[in-house]
């Protein structure tokens, strides 16, 4: 992992407005790593990140945090090593063909019994074609 130094900090918040406050990276501020928003160190990642390339956390807990403000809100997203991440699993085809079952099902009108080609509205519970035909 790298570290930022101070100097680093200070052109960074220059740059781009980020706030300092969130730099924190042996935790005794925050009670866990912490840094600021774009400046996360190399070899960690978010969840979704880890996602994109593939990958998934493997079980392991988050090493760090990112905080930054959005609409006067905190926001935090957490790190994970790469190093530790595994592979993304893949569904067997049991899995597979139970959720295309699933979304089939979610796709039949109970009254008329026509597979559309949208999912079934659930306030409706029955296709629009036979909505319209039987208003309530």
């Amino acid at each position: 992992m790298t570290d930022l130094h101070s100097n680093d900090l200070a052109a960074l918040a220059d740059r781009t407005g980020i706030r300092v406050e969130f730099y924190d990276p042996l935790g005794t501020r925050y009670g866990f790593p912490t840094f600021p928003y774009h400046a996360a160190p190399d070899g960690l990642a978010t969840v979704r990140q880890l996602r994109a390339a593939g990958l998934r956390p493997g079980g392991h807990d988050p090493v760090a945090q990112i905080y930054w403000r959005h609409r006067k809100q905190r926001r935090v997203a957490y790190l994970y090593r790469l190093d530790l991440a595994a592979p993304k699993r893949t569904a067997t085809e049991a899995q597979r063909a139970a959720i295309a079952k699933a979304l089939r099902a979610r796709r039949t009108c109970r009254v008329c019994g026509v597979v559309q080609p949208y999912y079934i509205p659930r306030r409706y519970g029955c296709c629009l074609t036979c909505h319209e035909g039987n208003p309530s």
